[in-house]
């Protein structure tokens, strides 16, 4: 991920946390307390925790002063995050950020009062939402849209390897899958190659 594509991240997470109402909770004489979920592991591809600390300064949040986050890491394992999500209940969160289905859905399970801000692939797609403009209940969060974009790189690969005739896609399981859009747009580019390659020969 480029260090532009970091900070547009980021800044959507923490635009879309102090969207809810931070400022109320600092009101009553404590601090507010964010709980994040991480996916992975803290020592290894961890690049939100610090980059979110400084955004949210950046903004009028400093950890200490008026908030207070509290990390925790599922180290690559899903089947972690429903305990995960306990913890940060009992330690009595005023908000929720999680990444991804699983996390999201464990966090739904576990509470419909403390919100939740989540960013997945599409959440609308997976039910996590009702819609993106009106979400619904305690959740909120940010759709990264990986399907139109998972097409957008299969046009782009077509594009500098024309003569790909079979691709491989990894997909996780956990979340909506991409690969209906895939199959349709890997028939369009076959019929555009194909077409491509007649006219060349006349």
């Amino acid at each position: 991920m480029s260090d532009m594509k970091r900070r547009e991240f980021i800044s959507l997470l923490g635009g879309a946390a102090v969207a809810w109402p931070l400022v109320a909770w600092a009101q009553q004489g404590r601090l507010p307390v964010v709980g994040v979920l991480r996916p992975n592991s803290k020592d290894i591809g961890e690049f939100f925790a610090e980059p979110f600390r400084r955004y949210m300064k950046a903004i009028g949040w400093e950890e200490g002063r008026n908030i207070r986050f509290l990390f925790v890491w599922a180290e690559a394992r899903s089947e972690r995050t429903p305990a995960l999500v306990g913890e940060l209940i009992a330690q009595n969160v005023d908000l929720m950020i999680t990444f991804g289905d699983p996390a999201i859905r464990a966090a739904q399970r576990a509470t419909q009062v403390i919100p939740i801000v989540g960013m997945t692939d599409d959440m609308v797609g997976s039910g996590l939402a009702t819609s993106l403009a009106r979400p619904g209940g305690n959740t909120t969060g940010v759709s990264i849209l990986a399907p139109e974009l998972d097409v957008k790189r299969l046009e782009i690969l077509h594009e500098f390897v024309p003569q790909a005739r079979r691709v491989a896609v990894l997909a996780d399981s956990t979340t909506i899958s991409s690969s209906a859009q895939l199959a349709s747009a890997a028939s369009a580019s076959a019929g555009w190659l194909r077409a491509r390659s007649d006219s060349a020969n006349t």
